[in-house]
C-alpha cells in the first residue's frame, strides 16, 4: 500500500468517524438534557432522536448513485454541508421542533456509500478490502467513543454545545477531503462498494438478504429505543448524576468489546456464524428483559448493560460480514446500500415508536417493544438457512470480447472455490463469489485473459 493510499484511507476514515461521532454523541444525553427544550414531550424527543434515520434511509442509495454523475468529492461536500447546517440549527434551537428539523437535516448528509466509492477509486483492488476494514474499525471506535464523550461534553457545554461541536467536526471533515484526499484520476461504478440501480430488484427479492436487512433494522431500533430509557434509569433509579454516566458507558463498552472478539473468531474460523448470530440475539433480548425487570442498582445495571452491548457489538460486527457472504456476485455494493437504508430506518422507528410508547405507557412499554422485535428477529434467524462462507473477489480481464464471454465465464467457473461469476464486458472486470477454503488466487494465473 503506497503513501497516497494510506493518506486517503486515513483521511476518509477520519471523516466517517467524525460524522458518526456527530450523530451518536447526543444519544446518551438527549433524554436528560432535551426535556428543557420548549414543547418537549417524550414522543417529540423520541422523534428528534430518530429523525436523522429517516432522511438517511431515504437518501443513502440516491447519494451513492448520484456520485457517479456529479462526482464523489462534490457529493461529499454537499453531504457534510447539510450535516453541519443541521447541527447548527439543532444547536441554536430553543424548541424541540427546531431540533427535529436539525436532526433531519443532519441525516440528509447521507454520504456513507459515496465515501466508500471514493475509497474504491483511490485504492488498488488488492488493498480495497483492507481499506474498507479500516474504515469499519474507525466507525466502531467512533460509536464507542460517542457514548462516553456525550455525557462528558454534555456536563460542560450542554446539549446545544454538543450540536455545535458536531457542526464544527463536519466542517473539519470538508477541509480534510479538500486538502488531503486527492482527486481520483477517474471513477467507475464499483459494484462491490456502491449501489447500482440494475441490481436493486435482485437484492430486494433475495429472502436471505431480507432477513439480514430486517436484523440490522431491528438492532438499531432496539439501540435507539434503549437510549430513551437507560440514561433516565441511571439518573432517577440508580441515583447516578448525569455527569458521571460517562464512566459507566466507557467501562461497559471497553469490556464488552474485548468479550465479543472470541465469538467472532469462533463464528468465522469454525463456520458457526448462525449459532453465534442466534446466541447474540437471545442474549440481547434477555439483557433487555433484565433491564426492565431486575432491581435498578448500579451493579445490576452495569451487568445488564455489559451483556446488552456485548451482544450489540457482536451483531454489529457479524451482520455486514453475513451480507457480504450472502450477496450475489457483483451485487455487494447494492446489498450494502439496502442494508444501510434498513439500519437507519430502524433507528427512525426506534425513536418515534419508542418515544410514543414512553409517553403513553412508560419505560416498560419501550422495553416490551424492544423484546418483541428481538423475538421476531430470533425466529427469523433460527429458521434461516446456514449462511454461506463466500466472499467477493474481483479480477481485471483482457480482451474479453475477442476470447468470448461464454468461454471466459466457463473457465472462471471451473476454478476450485469459485461459486458464481458476473462479467462486465465494458469495464473488462469479473466479479467472483469464492469460498476461500477452496479458492487459491494463484490458480487464476493460468488464464491469459486475467490481467496480472
Amino acid at each position: 500500500m503506497n503513501s497516497l493510499e494510506k493518506r486517503s484511507i486515513a483521511a476518509l476514515a477520519s471523516v466517517y468517524a467524525m460524522r458518526m461521532l456527530g450523530l451518536f454523541m447526543v444519544l446518551p444525553v438527549f433524554m436528560l438534557l432535551g426535556d428543557k427544550l420548549e414543547a418537549a414531550t417524550p414522543a417529540l424527543l423520541g422523534l428528534a432522536i430518530g429523525a436523522y434515520g429517516l432522511s438517511q434511509a431515504l437518501l443513502q442509495i440516491p447519494f451513492g448513485m448520484l456520485s457517479d454523475r456529479l462526482g464523489r468529492k462534490r457529493l461529499i461536500y454537499i453531504g457534510l454541508l447539510l450535516f453541519a447546517a443541521g447541527s447548527f440549527i439543532a444547536g441554536a434551537a430553543d424548541s424541540v421542533y427546531g431540533v427535529i428539523i436539525g436532526r433531519a437535516l443532519q441525516g440528509g448528509g447521507a454520504i456513507a456509500s459515496v465515501l466508500m466509492a471514493l475509497l474504491s477509486d483511490l485504492t488498488r483492488e488488492e488493498h480495497r478490502t483492507k481499506a474498507m476494514a479500516l474504515v469499519g474499525l474507525s466507525i466502531g471506535m467512533a460509536f464507542s467513543a460517542s457514548l462516553f464523550l456525550g455525557p462528558l461534553l454534555g456536563s460542560v457545554i450542554g446539549l446545544s454545545g454538543i450540536f455545535f461541536v458536531t457542526g464544527v467536526l463536519a466542517l473539519v471533515g470538508m477541509v480534510l477531503v479538500f486538502g488531503v484526499v486527492p482527486n481520483p484520476a477517474g471513477h467507475a461504478t464499483h459494484l462491490d462498494a456502491q449501489p447500482a440501480r440494475e441490481k436493486l430488484r435482485q437484492v430486494l427479492t433475495d429472502g436471505r438478504l431480507l432477513r439480514l436487512d430486517f436484523g440490522i433494522a431491528a438492532l438499531h431500533l432496539v439501540l435507539t429505543a434503549a437510549f430513551l430509557v437507560i440514561p433516565v434509569l441511571l439518573r432517577d433509579k440508580v441515583g447516578l448524576p448525569a455527569e458521571h454516566h460517562w464512566w459507566v458507558y466507557l467501562s461497559v463498552m471497553a469490556v464488552a468489546f474485548f468479550s465479543m472478539v472470541p465469538f467472532i473468531i469462533i463464528g468465522e474460523k469454525r463456520r458457526m456464524m448462525k449459532p453465534v448470530l442466534c446466541g447474540a440475539i437471545a442474549i440481547l433480548a434477555l439483557a433487555t428483559m433484565a433491564l426492565a425487570e431486575f432491581p435498578h442498582t448500579l451493579a445490576v445495571m452495569w451487568i445488564c448493560l455489559f451483556f446488552f452491548f456485548m451482544a450489540f457489538n457482536l451483531l454489529e460486527a457479524c451482520l455486514p460480514s453475513l451480507i457480504s457472504k450472502e450477496s450475489p456476485a457483483a451485487a455487494k455494493g447494492t446489498a450494502m446500500g439496502v442494508y444501510s437504508t434498513s439500519q437507519f430506518f430502524g433507528a427512525f422507528l426506534g425513536g418515534t415508536i419508542g418515544g410514543s410508547l414512553l409517553e403513553s405507557v412508560g419505560p416498560n412499554g419501550v422495553f416490551g417493544m424492544m423484546v418483541a422485535v428481538l423475538v421476531v428477529w430470533l425466529g427469523l434467524a433460527i429458521t434461516m438457512k446456514r449462511p454461506s462462507h463466500t466472499s467477493s473477489f474481483v479480477v481485471q480481464l483482457v480482451d474479453v470480447q475477442g476470447r468470448g464471454i461464454a468461454a471466459v465465464d466457463q473457465a472462471l467457473r471451473g476454478v476450485p472455490g469459485v461459486e458464481d461469476v458476473v462479467i462486465l464486458t465494458d469495464a473488462e472486470t469479473a466479479y467472483l463469489k469464492v469460498d476461500h477454503k477452496r479458492f487459491d488466487a494463484a490458480n487464476l494465473g493460468q488464464f491469459a485473459f486475467i490481467r496480472p
